[in-house]
């Protein structure tokens, strides 16, 4: 399709699209986001078969750390350069790349080529992740964005589910565990053909500030406590140099990252942040929770498999009621949180039911029934429910506009952040562990081929003399690995204490969040799209009201008639082009003549032109007027908007969301916009007031 280029002001008009290539362009979107979503989770059900075949169990966690980490730097480079280079343009480059690390993937031949091509594939990943969700704002109109990120935010809690089943029934199958990578290459295949022909091409002419400079350091520092969590104790002593140099190396990249921060225009994660405590309490409960999530999740099927000898089907079926109480109450508690705009509850009890959880896995052993797995694992994900949504609301509404954006991504960052250091630390302890307990064991058992020790099917096939020695050293490990991390979500429910607990801005409680938040799902929501928020409900409670006192304080002794004439014509000529009097109704559904008397009056008046064919134009006079009009507006709406943190939202900040709100409605020009009072102020159309 044809390029379309932003103007310099950002006033952009959205590609007129049909119903179906709306949907053509959704499901590409969608697909696309299933595929980087899903393969967070598709390798757990294959790892032990995986590890069995490739050997290297010691570096077993890293499958999923390194794609965990590749993905969060990817994520935050991805932003910007669909910014600057256009998003279709970053989706296209993103799933090529996801295309070459699922074919090394495939290809491995030992687990470091794997880890290495699992860290390309990241990449890949996390740039569909973030240009899926921008996307949707480019080609899908305002009245249906929250149906349609609503349905995103289902598919990426619909890849946590079935990305384990998936990755057991291919384990299981004649294909094998290479084709849990295979797989993705025609879906990503036809992501980028049909991408190429149906999403418009949007750039933007002006250069935006990409602080390369923050995301080296915060990157480079992230890997290297990765590293570090992830080799201590196991290729290296705790108290060696190598440990040692790389906790100190990355302390220092981190450390450099704030003053960097502190002088970036465009800063990545603005220190300014971290002024807030409930910025920094939830920033820091978001990273327990990842790191306690995806931690248990990768082991618990390793548990399953080799402990209690289901395939990687059913080990997949399996940690399906951790998912069931994820999802529970993650909804749950997102609608009560928007119900009520009460949140401190929910953190502080999330963080001890996920210690109860932990607990309670940690008593599995080789004689525990399904039923009381399945109760144990249902535990923990109501705990994780409990945390994991209300963490993003929380921030969401309690920082200040213009950090909006920037402070639901950095929430979103520490929580992947802690998803890789969870994977790390919880595969160096089950590292450790199965080393100790499975030497015992062999020396019981006696010498036996490594192919037969490094599958869970060879095992169970054993007599029980040899191969209970060798599932009960497996049940040990997984028992320490859960054990050790009961502390984790206990320091959460400490934290929690310390959340300070503010009123919720009234956008939260207009409307339960969408699932997708509750998997950190990276938002292309902004402070000004909050901001939008807060006029619209502001214009809809008082905006009738306050018409005729900001009429009279404009000073241009309009009447409501001219002011709605002079607000149509400015606004749908600046954003939409020359209009007349059948486009004017059009876009309310009446006759044209029948608006005819109203312009003709204005007309008059001197404020309006008319010319032979209907077109209409203000004159120097109208626009005159019209300035005055719309000055009076923001005045009145700049006391009347919510304060957060001590303040208030700029001028700049409300005349940036006033021209989205203005270019959304001529977008939408076959519904009647929602302001109440639009008549006389430039955020509505509705005439009268």
């Amino acid at each position: 399709m044809a390029v379309t280029t932003v103007p310099p002001d950002d006033d952009v008009r959205r590609p007129q699209l049909t119903r179906r290539q709306i949907n053509v362009i959704y499901g590409t979107v969608a697909l696309g986001l299933l595929l980087a979503a899903m393969d967070q989770t598709v390798v757990a059900t294959a790892l032990p078969t995986i590890v069995g075949d490739l050997g290297g169990a010691n570096h077993l966690s890293w499958v999923v750390t390194a794609y965990l980490l590749t993905q969060t730097v990817a994520a935050a480079l991805a932003g910007k350069f669909g910014d600057q280079f256009g998003r279709k343009r970053i989706f296209q480059v993103s799933a090529l790349i996801f295309i070459v690390g699922s074919l090394l993937c495939g290809a491995a031949q030992s687990l470091i080529w794997l880890v290495t091509s699992r860290a390309v594939q990241g990449i890949g990943a996390g740039g569909l992740l973030v240009t899926a969700t921008a996307l949707i704002g480019d080609v899908i109109p305002l009245r249906d964005r929250g149906r349609y990120q609503g349905g995103l935010g289902a598919v990426f809690g619909l890849a946590t589910v079935v990305g384990p089943l998936i990755g057991g029934l291919f384990t299981d199958s004649g294909l094998g565990w290479r084709w849990v990578f295979y797989i993705n290459v025609p879906l990503a295949i036809l992501v980028i053909l049909v991408a190429a022909r149906t999403i418009p091409a949007i750039t933007s002419d002006r250069r935006p500030i990409i602080d390369y400079t923050g995301i080296v350091l915060i990157g480079t520092g992230a890997a290297g406590l990765t590293l570090a969590t992830s080799w201590g104790g196991t290729e290296y002593a705790w108290t060696s140099p190598v440990i040692i140099g790389l906790f100190a190396v990355s302390v220092a990249l981190l450390v450099a990252f704030g003053f960097a921060e502190r002088r970036a225009k465009e800063p990545v994660l603005p220190i300014r942040l971290f002024q807030s405590r409930v910025f920094v309490v939830s920033s820091a409960l978001s990273f327990v929770v990842g790191f306690t999530l995806l931690g248990a999740l990768t082991f618990l099927p390793t548990y399953l498999q080799w402990v209690q000898g289901v395939s990687a089907t059913v080990s997949g079926v399996r940690t399906l009621p951790l998912v069931i109480g994820l999802l529970v109450t993650a909804v749950l508690a997102g609608n009560t949180v928007s119900r009520t705009g009460r949140y401190k509850a929910f953190p502080i009890a999330g963080g001890l039911v996920m210690a109860l959880g932990l607990y309670l896995l940690s008593r599995m052993g080789t004689d525990t029934s399904v039923m009381v797995t399945s109760l144990y694992m249902f535990v923990f994900g109501v705990g994780i429910g409990l945390s994991m949504q209300i963490l993003i609301i929380i921030v969401q509404n309690t920082v200040a506009y213009r950090d909006l954006g920037v402070a639901t991504s950095g929430v979103t960052f520490l929580r992947t952040l802690g998803s890789s250091f969870g994977a790390a630390v919880f595969g160096t302890i089950f590292a450790n562990q199965l080393n100790e307990h499975l030497t015992a064991a062999l020396r019981q058992v006696g010498p036996l081929p490594p192919h037969v020790v490094g599958l869970p099917t060879a095992v169970h096939n054993l007599p029980p003399a040899q191969s209970g020695p060798i599932i009960e050293a497996y049940a040990q490990s997984v028992h320490s690995l859960f054990l050790y991390a009961v502390p984790v979500p206990l320091v959460a429910f400490a934290l929690a204490w310390f959340l300070k607990e503010v009123p919720l801005r009234d956008m939260a409680r207009a409307a339960a969040p969408d699932l997708g938040e509750g998997f950190g799902m990276p938002e292309a929501q902004s402070s000004d799209g909050e901001l939008e928020k807060a006029i619209s409900r502001v214009f809809r409670s008082e905006g009738p009201a306050a018409a005729p006192t900001v009429l009279a304080a404009s000073g241009t002794g309009l009447n409501p008639a001219d002011a709605w004439c002079l607000a149509q014509i400015h606004l749908r000529t600046r954003y939409a082009g020359p209009i007349d009097l059948a486009g004017i109704g059009r876009a309310f559904e009446i006759p044209g003549p029948v608006l005819r008397p109203a312009f003709a009056q204005a007309a008059w008046r001197g404020l309006v032109a008319i010319d032979d064919d209907e077109c209409l134009s203000l004159t120097g006079r109208g626009e005159e007027y019209y300035a005055q009009l719309a000055e009076a507006w923001k005045n009145w709406l700049l006391t009347k908007l919510p304060e957060r943190d001590g303040q208030r939202p700029t001028r700049a900040d409300l005349d940036r969301a006033l021209s989205n709100i203005a270019t959304r409605l001529v977008d939408n020009q076959g519904t009647r916009p929602p302001g109440p009072t639009a008549a006389v102020g430039p955020p509505s159309g509705r005439m009268g007031g």
